[in-house]
């Protein structure tokens, strides 16, 4: 146990430091070799590891190629002016409209795609609308935690749905009936309790007229009307694929490949670049650190955590799901929702309730908003505002994650309790 905590540690840490430019999917690869050689996991375990995560993992390229296609025709741009206009200058209308827009993008495009594509999108507009630094913290910092409070009801939504979904052989539309009402309350709890604490941050006033029309920043406004058909066709095959059992990513990276090659047929995109400039180190990093944390499963984590998840099935489901949940979010703030959700999977097998493992997937997508490492989309997020100039130091993000989260994720969590 002791070697394997170390190796997974010493991996975390470099994967939040980023020395000398180390990529997070190079650190994560190194830390799986490195897991290898020592013996804390051997081949048969990478072999397990990336049954567990292929489909995940193919889904998430599939996805974020379909967001940098739309990203480039306009799409997000489009929505977000359009979002600051329907405000008409109301500043707090302006921030619940920001806040549903990255709960529509997190839903529809994963939280990550949310991270990448969206936020630099609301940056630059809310320069242009020259709001002060503290505003565009409040909405900056509104619009990450929404990214991933707001990812809970597809399967598609967030990586660790679809690990948790395909470890326990959910289908989409039973994923979907289980999941929906969560994804409400989270969406209007998270909307609530962050305008009560970034209230004072929100000015009353925004000269929305200092934005383009939003028309004028599509690229091709033809691609765009169909895009809108496209995925709602998309949307559809996933229901349609959950009756004959196929793989999300099937969908996933099929309509995002399709979708390419449609933008690219009308000079949209150029699909060579765009593949090339797809976040591949995430696919790494997704591998690689499932490949470590697998070694703590071998040390005997999950033996104990579930003695005390069996403990806490035994006391009623309100206990049980809340207890679950909160210890999937201690987790996620502390060795990342990623390998997390494995590990407590795995816990999870033997114990017949499969409402734990929902409330799993709550814990790990809104539990990581504690910490600035928590999740995978919060280091993208954070890695992607540096470029932008914007710096949010740990005691000031953590600050911020520990007085909203809880109280967050304790009502949809016990909102699960409202299923019939």
């Amino acid at each position: 146990m002791l070697l394997a905590t170390s190796i997974f540690l010493i991996t975390l840490i470099f994967v939040i430091w980023q020395p000398k430019g180390l990529q997070i999917g190079t650190t994560a690869i190194i830390g799986a070799v490195v897991s290898l050689l020592l013996g804390t996991v051997n081949l048969q375990d990478v072999l397990v590891v990336t049954d567990i995560v292929w489909d995940a993992t193919l889904a998430f390229i599939g996805i974020i190629i379909l967001s940098m296609v739309l990203d480039e025709i306009g799409f997000f741009e489009w929505c977000a002016i359009k979002m600051a206009k329907l405000s008409r200058g109301n500043g707090h209308l302006m921030f619940v409209y920001a806040l549903l827009l990255g709960s529509f993008v997190s839903a529809l495009f994963a939280n990550d795609g949310a991270a990448l594509i969206l936020t630099p999108i609301l940056l630059a507009k809310m320069r242009i609308l020259q709001l002060n630094t503290k505003t565009i913290l409040a909405f900056l910092l509104a619009g990450g935690f929404i990214s991933d409070s707001a990812s809970l009801p597809f399967v598609f939504s967030n990586l660790t749905n679809i690990v948790t979904a395909n470890y326990f052989n959910i289908g989409f539309m039973q994923y979907l009936s289980n999941m929906f009402i969560p994804y409400l309350v989270s969406t209007v709890i998270s909307i609530v309790v962050l305008w009560t604490v970034l209230r004072n941050d929100i000015p009353k006033h925004v000269d929305v007229n200092l934005l383009k029309n939003p028309d004028d920043v599509l690229k091709n406004k033809t691609l765009f009307k169909f895009s809108w058909f496209f995925l709602a066709l998309l949307l559809a095959g996933y229901f349609i694929g959950d009756l004959f059992d196929l793989p999300v990513s099937v969908f996933a990276l099929g309509g995002g490949l399709i979708f390419l090659a449609i933008a690219s047929y009308a000079k949209s995109a150029k699909a060579w670049l765009t593949i090339k400039t797809a976040p591949w180190q995430v696919v790494w990093f997704s591998i690689g650190l499932y490949i470590v944390v697998y070694g703590l499963k071998n040390a005997g984590l999950t033996d104990y955590l579930a003695i005390v998840l069996k403990d806490l099935a035994q006391r009623g489901d309100a206990v049980a799901i809340i207890g679950t949940g909160f210890i999937s979010a201690g987790l996620s703030a502390i060795m990342n929702n990623m390998p997390t959700v494995m590990v407590m999977d795995i816990a999870l097998q033997d114990i017949p309730n499969q409402a734990l493992a929902y409330a799993n997937i709550i814990g790990c997508n809104l539990g990581p908003k504690m910490t600035p490492f928590g999740s995978l989309a919060t280091l993208l997020w954070l890695h992607v505002l540096s470029q932008k100039g914007v710096k949010i130091g740990f005691w000031q993000y953590s600050k911020f994650g520990l007085i909203i989260t809880p109280p967050v994720l304790l009502l949809v969590l016990a909102s699960m309790l409202l299923q019939p």
